[in-house]
């Protein structure tokens, strides 16, 4: 799969995320010298990790049969530390749905079995970048 990111000439910053059929605007904060017109690629990488996280959490429930109706996830960002090797994420799911408390204890860990968070915090990912000329 390929992810494209074009430039719009229309603001100062910000970009065009090309996914499939989808389209995600990405542009820097205010203060970073963009409009705030889409999130930035740091709400971006850390929105991966809360959608996962839901995701992981539908797709076993259906698969368990737990009738869970309705998923929140909250991720929080500490980027102080950021520039010392240290990014932190947290993350408060809710549920919604007549559940035991062995459900929900189920669906808690299914959620910390995301495959992003597998990705952030278990893999090396290796970056490879080139120019393409026009």
């Amino acid at each position: 799969m390929s992810i494209t990111v074009k430039r719009d000439l229309s603001q100062a910053m910000r970009h065009i995320v090309h996914v499939r059929n989808h389209l995600i605007p990405a542009d820097g904060s205010v203060e970073e010298g963009g409009a705030d017109a889409g999130p930035s690629p740091h709400d971006l990488y850390d929105a991966a990790l809360g959608a996962c996280k839901a995701l992981t959490v539908v797709w076993y429930a259906k698969r368990k049969g737990i009738p869970v109706e309705d998923i929140e996830v909250s991720i929080e960002r500490d980027a102080s530390e950021e520039r010392k090797g240290v990014y932190r994420l947290s993350a408060a799911l809710q549920f919604g749905g007549e559940l035991s408390d062995e459900q929900r204890a189920d669906l808690m860990a299914a959620a910390e079995k995301c495959p992003i968070q597998k990705l952030m915090t278990g893999v090396t990912t290796e970056i490879t970048t080139t120019q393409v000329q026009p």
